[in-house]
């Protein structure tokens, strides 16, 4: 049996190669070579270096061979070259950015990387580099809207201002409605989690009714008070606003921040807001639920106990609700506000005029 030449190292060498074989900023090449040469130093054959590494054994003969004869020298050498001038992608690249953002293929709404190959006569990595450079990404978009609301940015300001600096003897709650939560029972058992696959579950489903979740998140606490009901009219949110006056301590005034649906602002509930004085209303700008706090404990719950739950009746879902509002309160962990009014603002600005310059474009 043929025995691979055994090497020996210095401190400063096993120093040195250490370093390489660990380093984040040490190019592929050189942290392989590092290791190979490591482990040979240890007495691993060129054989075992090879499957350990995941390489052909011969590259691993290669540069053990290599250290013996020019040590660190040798391997070092050309590790970091970055092959030839991509020269054509740097010409390309404006033209690619250029068409990407500026313009939509004739039968498509997005290019694609193959489409925008295809139409600029090049090759479809390019475009695939190109775009990777840039953070470009077509295929993908999100959903967004500029509020109208002609007071956003004095709301924005009061809103904002209760998170970052709340009143004192007071407690500012993120109040709403989850409406028509469903009551989803799958059609068959999902197949569990096991190593090597995803936990499954059927994409038809059989409903069995609906609930509506009303829900106010405490944001000093991070407690929530939560109650379900069958329907969500001005009535149940009176009933609701009811409840959070008993379950709050009398001697504290309430801050409640809520979106701008109607029921909100029902004659009958603002008549029953006047009657207790110590709820302080501030509604949020339109098409702004992302500033309502409630929303964010909303997607917790979805994500947690409602996505994936599996419910034969409206019972069963109430029961899961509850369940889950318990176990939040045990512990509860407030969310916390960072962002200052005038940031938003300018975002918000910005994307105004953008949004008028595409509507009058």
């Amino acid at each position: 049996m043929r025995i691979a030449q055994p090497i020996e190292l210095s401190e400063k060498e096993i120093k040195t190669l250490t370093s390489w074989s660990r380093g984040r900023r040490t190019p592929t090449r050189l942290m392989k070579r590092a290791k190979i040469v490591l482990m040979a130093a240890r007495g691993q054959q060129d054989k075992t270096i090879a499957e350990l590494l995941g390489i052909d054994p011969r590259q691993a003969s290669r540069w053990r061979r290599r250290f013996i004869e020019q040590r660190l020298v040798g391997i070092e050498r050309d590790a970091a070259r970055g092959g030839r001038n991509a020269k054509k992608r740097e010409r390309m690249a404006p033209l690619i950015i250029e068409r990407t953002t500026q313009s939509k293929p004739g039968n498509a709404t997005h290019w694609s990387v193959r489409t925008l190959a295809e139409s600029l006569g090049i090759d479809k990595s390019m475009v695939h580099r190109v775009w990777h450079a840039s953070g470009l990404k077509p295929h993908l978009s999100k959903t967004f809207k500029v509020s109208r609301d002609k007071r956003f940015v004095e709301k924005v300001i009061d809103v904002v201002g209760l998170y970052l600096n709340p009143p004192e003897h007071a407690l500012v709650l993120c109040a709403d409605e989850k409406t028509s939560v469903q009551a989803l029972d799958r059609t068959q058992p999902g197949l569990p989690l096991v190593k090597g696959r995803l936990g499954t579950m059927t994409h038809d489903y059989k409903r069995n009714g609906t609930t509506t979740l009303f829900a106010a998140l405490e944001m000093t606490q991070g407690s929530v008070i939560g109650t379900c009901m069958s329907r969500h009219r001005h009535q149940e949110w009176i009933k609701f606003l009811t409840l959070i006056d008993q379950k709050t301590p009398a001697d504290l005034d309430l801050h409640l921040i809520m979106d701008n649906y109607a029921t909100h602002k029902h004659p009958k509930v603002k008549a029953w807001l006047k009657r207790h004085k110590r709820f302080h209303p501030h509604f949020v700008p339109t098409s702004s639920s992302w500033l309502n706090m409630v929303e964010r404990w909303f997607r917790d719950l979805t994500d947690k106990r409602i996505r994936r739950g599996v419910f034969k009746s409206v019972a069963d879902l109430i029961a899961a609700i509850k369940s889950y509002i318990e176990h939040h309160n045990s512990n509860p962990i407030p969310f916390v506000w960072t962002a200052k009014a005038e940031d938003i603002i300018a975002k918000y600005r910005r994307a105004q005029a953008v949004l008028d310059k595409l509507q009058t474009a």
